[in-house]
């Protein structure tokens, strides 16, 4: 399966710019022969929380129609990193997904805010897993600091997911977190890890990418640089029940002691 990374400069508070970029580049990792296409997080307004209410995607109506437009026409996937989104007169980091025939498959609020980030003060967290189906392969998402709780990509991990899809605004000064993070999660879940990070920076923070694909041996099959690209990288997704077998982590667990 052909997985398209994209790294994006993302334009702080600037959703128009920032559409179009991204519309440019799902076009580029569609004409490259992506079958699923993964974008960074918050890629529509970056971190421009104070201005919210201006620059968020009301109900996530322009994102919603910018993805199913698109994945219907190139027969794609789109993992649409996540969002800013407005919902009533609440905030939310919103991830949507869609498949090749331009349906939403799944939809899901950040469910850790970062308070080094000042999430917490703007946006609501989500209560929700997020699961869904790729051709007939179940598959997951998470986003950013999410990562930083194992349990989370577990409870994933044990609904079936046999690859996890991450999208980050990740500061290169925690960057080492980052590529040492995902590549456990992917040993200790025996997983695909798909992680896109930003590249840029914007009035706080630096991002230097290191975007990963890892495989489920902890394998690293791609790690991006520091600027805007978009990679394919093929992923051999018997490689999950071929790692379980060879160490059964799943059929080795004793829940009785982890309460």
């Amino acid at each position: 399966m052909k997985v398209a990374c994209v790294q994006l400069d993302i334009a702080f508070g600037k959703p128009k710019e920032n559409f179009h970029n991204v519309e440019e580049k799902v076009r580029q990792a569609a004409s490259l022969g992506a079958k699923i296409v993964v974008l960074p997080e918050m890629w529509n307004t970056g971190y421009d929380l104070t201005r919210l209410d201006e620059i968020a995607d009301v109900e996530g109506q322009d994102t919603k129609k910018l993805f199913t437009e698109l994945s219907k026409e190139l027969s794609i996937y789109i993992i649409g990193g996540s969002v800013s989104t407005k919902k009533g007169n609440k905030f939310y980091n919103t991830m949507y997904v869609t498949n090749d025939y331009g349906d939403i498959i799944a939809e899901y609020n950040k469910a850790h805010l970062f308070k080094l980030m000042d999430e917490h003060l703007y946006l609501e967290e989500g209560n929700e897993k997020n699961l869904f189906t790729v051709d007939g392969t179940e598959m997951s998402g998470i986003i950013c600091y999410d990562l930083r709780f194992p349990e989370w990509t577990r409870v994933h991990a044990l609904n079936g997911a046999k690859v996890m899809f991450i999208p980050a605004q990740w500061p290169d000064k925690r960057i080492d977190h980052w590529k040492i993070l995902l590549q456990a999660r992917a040993i200790e879940n025996q997983i695909f890890i798909v992680a896109v990070n930003r590249v840029g920076s914007d009035p706080n923070n630096f991002f230097n990418g290191n975007s990963m694909v890892i495989a489920p041996w902890g394998e690293i099959l791609w790690t991006g640089g520091n600027e805007e690209a978009v990679q394919i990288v093929n992923i051999n997704l018997t490689e999950v029940e071929e790692v379980r077998d060879r160490i059964p982590v799943f059929l080795d667990r004793r829940e009785v002691l982890y309460n």
